[in-house]
C-alpha cells in the first residue's frame, strides 16, 4: 500500500488480524526482511511493515533523514490504519526509529523489541567512521553495499549463510544513494534514548547477538541494568533473523503473547 506523506510516498503492508505489530527494518534492508517471519506472527496478529525513508519502495524527503523525521513516518502510518496502539520491533536502524517513535508516544506503545539495535547515540569514533562510510558511498556505493552487508554477520556464518547474504545485497542494492546517505547522516546524529529502556513501564526486550560485529556485547547489557528489559541472546552476529531464525521466532511471538 502506498501513502502520501509530505510530496513523498511511503510503503507498507498490512496483514493478519489481532493485536497490533509494526516491524521496522534496518539500514539498506526494506519490509521484504520479515517475509520468514509474517506466517508466525500474522496466524495470530495484524502485522503492519513499513518500507522507511529512503528504503525500498519508500520515497526520500531529504539529504538528511533523522530518525525522529522516520519516526513520524511511521505515526503517519499508524495514523491512517487507525491504530490506538501497538508493538514495536524494529531491527538495527529500525530500532533507533522505534526509540525515537516511543519518546513522542510512548501512550501507543505496548512493547518494544530492539533487534539488533542500541539506545545509545553514536560515540566519536562511530561518528567518524559514518562519515567515513558517506564518502565510500559516493566514490562506489556498490562496493560499500556489498561489503556492508558481509561485515554485519558472524564471521563463522558469512560462509554457511553466503546464499542469504547474497539476497540481502541484492535488496540492499536497491536502496538509492540519497536513502543511503542520508540515512547515515540521520543515525550519526541521532541522541542517547537510554531513558526509553530506564523509564518507561511497557514491555521491552532486547535481542543480543554475542558476536554482533556492530555493536559491543557489554555495552548493549550495561544498557539495560536496573531497568524492565528482557534480555534474549544469541550466539552470532547482527542478523538475528537469518543466523537465529528459529530461536527469534519463538522469542518474539512469546513476547508479543506476554
Amino acid at each position: 500500500m502506498i501513502l502520501e506523506y509530505k510530496g513523498s510516498q511511503i510503503f507498507y503492508t498490512d496483514e493478519g488480524q489481532g493485536d497490533p505489530i509494526v516491524l521496522l527494518h534496518g539500514f539498506l534492508e526494506n519490509s521484504t526482511m520479515w517475509q520468514s517471519l509474517l506466517p508466525y506472527l500474522t496466524a495470530s496478529c495484524r502485522v503492519i511493515c513499513i518500507d522507511l525513508l529512503g528504503h525500498g519502495q519508500t520515497e526520500c524527503l531529504g539529504y538528511i533523514h533523522t530518525m525522529e523525521d522516520m519516526a513520524e513516518a511511521v505515526k503517519t502510518v499508524i495514523d491512517e490504519l487507525k491504530i490506538e496502539s501497538c508493538t514495536l520491533i524494529g531491527h538495527s536502524m529500525g530500532g533507533y526509529v522505534s526509540l525515537a517513535f516511543s519518546e513522542k508516544h510512548s501512550g501507543l506503545i505496548n512493547g518494544l523489541c530492539l533487534m539488533n539495535s542500541s539506545a545509545l547515540e553514536d560515540n566519536a569514533e562511530r561518528k567518524t567512521n559514518r562519515d567515513r562510510a558517506i564518502e565510500a558511498v559516493k566514490t562506489n556505493h556498490k562496493t560499500f553495499v556489498s561489503m556492508s552487508i558481509a561485515n554485519l554477520f558472524a564471521p563463522d556464518n558469512r560462509e554457511r549463510f553466503a546464499k542469504d547474504i547474497e539476497l540481502v545485497k541484492l535488496e540492499a542494492l536497491k536502496t538509492p544513494l540519497q536513502g543511503i546517505i542520508a540515512a547515515l547522516e540521520g543515525m550519526k546524529i541521532r541522541p542517547n534514548r537510554e531513558f526509553i529502556l530506564q523509564n518507561t513501564t511497557f514491555k521491552k526486550m532486547m535481542i543480543i547477538g554475542r558476536e554482533d560485529p556492530v555493536l559491543e556485547y557489554n555495552t548493549l547489557i550495561n544498557q539495560t541494568y536496573d531497568s524492565n528489559v528482557e534480555i534474549v541472546e544469541f550466539p552470532d552476529g547482527h542478523m538475528s533473523h537469518i543466523e537465529n531464525m528459529n530461536e527469534l521466532t519463538y522469542k518474539i511471538k512469546r513476547f508479543i503473547e506476554k
